[in-house]
């Protein structure tokens, strides 16, 4: 045996010692107030089936994006041929993925000038007086993908708002995502919050459109018939109120920066203000300009929340949003703005709530767990192995603690399997020991001297526990990678806990049993 180098005994209480105090805080529950502000103060991150939640399996649906994507064609077809003054007979969107345009013969070739950028982008069948514009099938791969993509980075967005920690997002299959919300208390606003699609839009209204006959069925040719809530402020009662408004959108919401709730100090009502952007501004000013003394309707997700009339050209890029809201039905609404539209509509497949009693139900099962394994494990070593069992047992000791120190600093967070895998982790940390202490034992047999025995059976114990433990850790990253939930919960415990076992278990424990017997003249062994 040598003396340990300095360097190597610094390296080793550079790690244990300030995981002790990472994991300090989750040991005893909380730390008390006299507990320095610069140390690690931060408990280990529970998970849903350990602190209650909502679980959600969310199905985006894809084809909506596709069909939105032929819509905005419509519009830039009509957009295109209106700025060029070329007539057409009607511009409207087929099936999914297919926009047909009707025109006279004799405006063929200046129709096909016009749109010879679209002609170009899309596949295009010619029928007589009718172009057939088909959505080419990589862009509707593409816009498929986008969409669940976008649908998960605006869903983040609105749940990292809304305030909940540690939310799990994760895509599943071709258009599923999977949300877990550990800890989340008001369920059903958090579902209206992230369903939501939150499509704004700008409309005219047709005031020279016939309501009544649009009631009954005959709604104009280039009309919707859209519907809003209105609030009696001296009964309070709330009634249907409708609205016929051009199909065409003026200004949508994708231009916006900003959405706050601000209180309308005349009624004491909160509504909400968005900003557009530079683009936006500018759209929005020369609209107001254009149609002073019109009603414009602020419509979100087909319902119209208001319909002012425009009194004047409105510079500075800023609307308002009123509606009788309640603050919480504001903030929300501020919210999804904020976040940005989803690009496809998302329903709801699967939904489970997980409540706060089976949360502790598993961790009091999980830390009894924890002490049966460890206590078994600490009977056995001590009366097996003797004073090399109380080694093994300390770096089991340090191993639990390292273990929930990474995963605090890591933001890991802990589930019902993930205490499974510290339970096996435990168990491993202990076979690397055994490994160890046989091969020493198999030393003193052969004859060699006791410090001689130790130094053997540590080199050649070496290459067996790495190869076990590689192979398993192997294993844990592949189900981390290919798992979802409660599985990558035992795999992130699985592996941490492996990599940190070995380091204990034949570098912690060597250099205990280099500082206990340095150089001295050893006769026996209790082993």
């Amino acid at each position: 045996m040598r003396h340990v180098p300095l360097w190597k005994l610094l390296g080793v209480l550079l790690l244990v010692v300030p995981s002790i105090f990472y994991a300090m805080p989750t040991f005893v529950g909380g730390m008390p107030d006299w507990w320095p502000k610069w140390l690690p103060n931060q408990q280990i991150h529970r998970g849903l089936d350990l602190q209650g939640g909502l679980h959600l399996l969310l199905h985006v649906e894809t084809d909506k994006a596709v069909e939105q994507a032929a819509e905005n064609l419509v519009d830039q077809i009509r957009g295109t041929l209106r700025d060029k003054r070329l007539r057409h007979k009607g511009v409207e969107r087929q099936g999914l993925d297919t926009v047909v345009l009707h025109f006279e013969m004799a405006d063929v070739a200046k129709i096909r000038e016009a749109l010879s950028q679209e002609i170009s982008r899309y596949n295009l069948r010619e029928e007589g007086e009718t172009f057939y514009f088909t959505l080419p099938k990589v862009e509707q791969d593409d816009l498929r993908q986008f969409a669940v993509e976008q649908s998960m980075q605006t869903i983040r967005s609105r749940i990292d708002q809304f305030g909940v920690a540690e939310p799990t997002i994760q895509r599943q299959g071709a258009d599923r995502i999977l949300l877990q919300m550990p800890g989340l208390q008001d369920l059903s606003r958090a579902k209206s919050l992230i369903g939501r699609t939150a499509r704004l839009e700008f409309k005219m209204l047709d005031e020279k459109g016939d309501l009544a006959s649009a009631l009954s069925g005959k709604i104009p040719p280039g009309d919707v018939l859209l519907y809003g809530d209105t609030k009696d402020k001296t009964t309070g009662q709330t009634s249907r109120h409708p609205y016929l408004v051009k199909k065409r959108t003026v200004l949508s919401g994708d231009l916006l920066v900003d959405a706050r709730v601000n209180i309308d100090q005349r009624f004491n009502e909160p509504y909400v203000q968005v900003t557009f952007n530079a683009l936006g501004g500018r759209k929005f000013a020369d609209l107001t300009g254009e149609h002073v003394g019109e009603r414009m309707a602020i419509v979100l997700d087909g319902k119209v929340y208001s319909a002012p009339v425009i009194r004047e050209k409105i510079d500075g890029g800023r609307a308002q949003i009123t509606g009788s809201f309640t603050h919480e039905e504001a903030r929300d609404l501020a919210i999804v703005l904020r976040a940005g539209a989803l690009p496809a509509p998302v329903t709801i497949m699967e939904e489970r709530t997980v409540g706060p009693t089976l949360g502790s139900d598993s961790i009091e099962a999980g830390i009894l767990s924890c002490l049966i394994g460890f206590g078994f494990v600490v009977a056995f070593m001590l009366f097996y192995y003797k004073a090399f069992g109380i080694l093994a047992n300390l770096a089991v000791l340090f191993n639990l603690v390292m273990l929930v120190a990474a995963m605090v600093a890591l933001e890991a967070t802990l589930t019902v399997p993930g205490i499974a895998g510290v339970v096996l982790t435990i168990g491993m940390a202990v076979d690397a020991n055994v490994l160890i202490n046989e091969r020493i034992r198999e030393e003193l047999r052969l004859g060699l001297s006791p410090l001689a025995a130790i130094d053997r059976g540590y080199d050649k114990a070496f290459l067996t526990i790495w190869d076990s433990n590689l192979t398993t850790l192997f294993t844990g990253i592949i189900l981390y990678q290919f798992g979802t939930g409660s599985v990558r919960g035992f795999a992130v415990t699985l592996s941490i806990g492996i990599i940190i076992s070995m380091f204990t278990s034949i570098t912690v424990t060597r250099m205990m049993l280099m500082l206990f017997l340095g150089n001295r003249r050893v006769q026996r062994l209790s082993i």
